[in-house]
């Protein structure tokens, strides 16, 4: 068995959407001082380094991620190297077995301590496209299924009317393309509008 772990590390240096939260942790209890234990603290947006939307980041109506049930995030998936791209069409799918989970390598995040300037985006007609297919999850190796400057989101929107969660900021530099079982399990945040994960594939 042969796993890959493809979860960003949550460091300090570790980019985030700009104005959003990064990541911070502090230890407020030291046994270097005299307490029992080392505690510590976070700080950080539910959505830096690898994580999950829940339907609720872009409609006051949408389930919080408490509330979604957890089968997308396990099962059987398909890493497709679409690198080189800057749009995702359907045609760059058609020639595989979709399973219920496909997560995009795109290798267009270099540097995780720079946000990026622009990312490979998806075409808008592709989340219908994947429910046909039977598409349950879509996870992208940067930070959003958009363009960086959408205002109106398309793709999140189609995705969530289609039923389809998103993953993002998944880390696949390492991962060939193939077939594996995703786990890929968000916090149990309640309220909340995304939730980081501990993504893997194992093969």
């Amino acid at each position: 068995m042969t796993l890959f772990d493809i979860t960003l590390p949550l460091h300090s240096s570790l980019a985030v959407w700009p104005g959003d939260t990064a990541y911070a942790y502090s230890l407020n209890w030291r046994r270097s001082e005299g307490d029992t234990v080392n505690l510590g603290a976070i700080t950080m947006s539910v959505h830096a380094g690898t994580h999950t939307d829940s339907p609720f980041h872009i409609s006051d109506e949408g389930a919080a991620i408490a509330e979604m049930p957890l089968d997308p995030y396990l099962g059987t998936a398909r890493v497709v190297d679409v690198e080189g791209k800057s749009v995702v069409r359907i045609a760059d799918l058609e020639p595989y077995d979709l399973p219920p989970r496909l997560l995009l390598k795109t290798n267009a995040w270099r540097d995780y301590a720079q946000f990026p300037e622009q990312i490979p985006v998806v075409e808008e007609n592709v989340p219908g496209y994947l429910r046909e297919r039977g598409v349950v999850l879509l996870g992208v190796d940067v930070p959003s299924v958009d363009a960086l400057d959408s205002k109106d989101l398309p793709v999140h929107h189609q995705l969530v009317r289609h039923g389809i969660v998103i993953l993002e900021s998944l880390y696949l530099r390492e991962v060939p393309a193939g077939v594996y079982e995703l786990i890929a399990l968000p916090l149990k945040l309640a309220g909340a509008d995304g939730a980081p994960v501990r993504a893997i594939l194992r093969a």
